[in-house]
Order: structure tokens, then C-alpha cells, then sequence
């Protein structure tokens, strides 16, 4: 009789997460057809306090619990967290999921499946989809991961945002996250890069999330996600060994090209008849969003520059969500 393979499904909690997601949460989790594996659900919730209420709901629902008293290393440290507490479960893969995530019904089969027929890979992960795009911000960022999802096809450094995906539990369980880094996953993308691994990503299934809903909030996101790109240079000696020239060339382009997205203005100019193509003329509208995002991550971009080069941090802001 053949033995199922063990899955562990991690959900970091942040304090600053209404008890809604995360029951919502619980409800797109257990919509995954996980009925072939030995499935263990984690949820780790960092409370705000003793009176928070939160960790009871997913208990109730049937799902584990780790609760933290405090918020070391972030998500990064809840992750580690999580290994060690799934050490006598021992999994053969983990599946790492955010509070807003919701994955395709056959995401886990197919994503294990593409991984059990790669052994150098340590991750795969699907097309990322936008799940609020209700306004002129979220709607210009679901047309953004259209174009983030054709980069993932081609590029040599496929780093999938928060490590959302599926990853091999020996090769998670061996490096687990460096807590020192702001954004942990581009960090855990280009060391295992640069050791010789492997992204898969699986074209045949998503994952939707929720994308933020004013510019304030896509601007404090993606400080920090500037920010933590200007903490990878310290693995520039690493990247500069790794025999993989397509690895080599994606990993600095998207430490280049991506601070300076102000030059790329001039072909917003070309996108109506694209999003005219794509989404008809409902859509011409993300042309003024398009131009709104363009400076506002440049202004992101610049101000994280000036924060690291001054030797200051990012603060975690959190993130509003569009709760039914």
C-alpha cells in the first residue's frame, strides 16, 4: 500500500489581520483537494495581546494553531516557528500560504506533482491573480501581476512574493529563513538560486490575492520590497559563482532596471490599444492608474534608497483588506 504523501499548509497570521480573513482563509484552505495527502493545516498567529480572540477561530474549525506572544523576525520568524513545530510531523512538502491567499482547488496537486518530477527544484508556484480589483489602484495592480506573470515564464530568477507556492520540506527544514532580511522570500529566492536550485512555475493552476486598495498602501509595500532588494547585494559574490548565466542576468536586472521604473513612462503611451485588446474598453482607464503606479513606485524606490544609504529600517505597515 503506498504511503501518502505528508503536506504541512502554513498560514503566518500578522497581528494587524481582522479575525474575518482569517476565517475566510480557513474556508479557502479546506477547498483544496488535498484528499491524496496527509495534510496537517498550521496556522501561526501573532496576537496582539492576551484578550485577542483570534487563534480560537481556526481551532474551531478544525485547523492547528501556533500562537506567538510576539512578532519576532515577522513572517520570517513565524516560518521558522512553524519547522520547528512540524518536526515530528516531518512533511515531504510544505505549502506556505498568506491569510488573503486564495489558491486554486487543484493548486496543491498540480504544484507537487510538477516537483515530484524535479529534483533540483525547492519551490513551485502558480500565476498570481488579483481578488479585489475594485478600484483604479487594485485594478492597475491586477493588470501589473499580468505582466509579472509573463516575467515569471521567462526569467532565470523566479521569486515568487512571500514564498507562496509549495516547497520540498528537507530543503526548507535545512536553510530555513534568515530573519534579517525585510523581504525573507527574494532573500530564500536568490540563495537558493545561487546554490543550484530550482523555481517551477506551474502554469495550470493560481493563486489570488488581495492587492492594495489606495496608493498610500501600494507605496508603503513597495518600500519595503525596495528596501529588501537593496539588502540582497549582500549575496552579490554568491550570484557572481553560480554557472547560471540566465540566473545571473534576472536577479540583477530586477535589482537595476526595477529602481528606475520612471523610465519606463514613455511606453504607458502605448498601452490603450493593449488593455483595449485584453479587457475592452472598460480597462482604458488603468492607462491614468498605469502612469499613478509608475511614480509612485519610483518614489518608493528613491525613498528606500535614502533610508538604507542613512543606515535607518522600514516600518511594517499594515495592510488594508476587503473583507465580505
Amino acid at each position: 500500500m503506498r504511503v501518502a504523501i505528508r503536506v504541512a499548509i502554513i498560514v503566518p497570521v500578522s497581528p494587524f489581520e481582522p479575525a474575518e480573513m482569517i476565517k475566510r482563509s480557513v474556508l479557502d484552505l479546506k477547498n483544496l483537494n488535498s484528499s491524496d495527502f496527509d495534510c496537517k493545516f498550521l496556522y501561526v498567529i501573532d496576537v496582539r495581546n492576551d484578550m485577542d480572540e483570534r487563534p480560537k477561530i481556526p481551532l474551531k474549525m478544525g485547523m492547528d494553531v501556533l500562537v506567538r506572544k510576539h512578532s519576532r523576525g515577522k513572517r520570517a520568524g513565524a516560518i521558522n516557528d512553524a519547522i520547528s513545530h512540524l518536526k515530528n510531523f516531518s512533511p515531504d512538502y510544505v505549502a506556505i500560504f498568506d491569510v488573503d491567499s486564495e489558491p486554486a482547488r487543484d493548486f496543491l496537486v498540480n504544484a507537487i506533482r510538477s516537483l515530484e518530477s524535479a529534483d533540483n527544484a525547492y519551490i513551485a508556484s502558480s500565476p498570481r491573480r488579483i481578488s479585489n480589483p475594485i478600484n483604479l489602484c487594485s485594478e492597475t495592480i491586477e493588470v501589473e501581476y499580468a505582466l509579472i506573470n509573463f516575467l515569471l515564464k521567462k526569467s532565470g530568477f523566479k521569486q515568487f512574493n512571500g514564498l507562496i507556492g509549495v516547497l520540498r520540506w528537507d530543503i526548507l527544514k535545512k536553510y530555513r529563513i534568515d530573519e534579517r532580511f525585510i523581504t525573507e522570500d527574494a532573500e530564500f529566492a536568490t540563495r537558493m538560486h545561487s546554490l543550484g536550485y530550482k523555481a517551477l512555475f506551474v502554469r495550470d493552476s493560481w493563486i489570488r490575492e488581495q492587492a492594495p486598495l489606495d496608493w498610500k498602501d501600494l507605496y508603503f509595500q513597495r518600500k519595503r520590497w525596495y528596501f529588501g532588494g537593496l539588502q540582497l547585494w549582500n549575496y552579490f559574490n554568491q550570484v557572481k559563482k553560480s554557472s547560471d548565466i540566465r540566473f545571473k542576468i534576472s536577479w540583477l536586472l530586477s535589482l537595476t532596471l526595477t529602481y528606475f521604473i520612471s523610465l519606463f513612462l514613455p511606453l504607458i503611451l502605448l498601452s490603450p490599444p493593449l488593455l483595449l485588446a485584453k479587457y475592452g474598453r472598460r480597462k482604458l482607464k488603468i492607462t491614468l492608474g498605469l502612469l499613478i503606479h509608475a511614480l509612485v513606485l519610483q518614489a518608493a524606490a528613491f525613498s528606500s534608497l535614502a533610508d538604507f544609504l542613512r543606515g535607518r529600517g522600514v516600518e511594517w505597515k499594515p495592510q488594508k483588506r476587503l473583507v465580505e
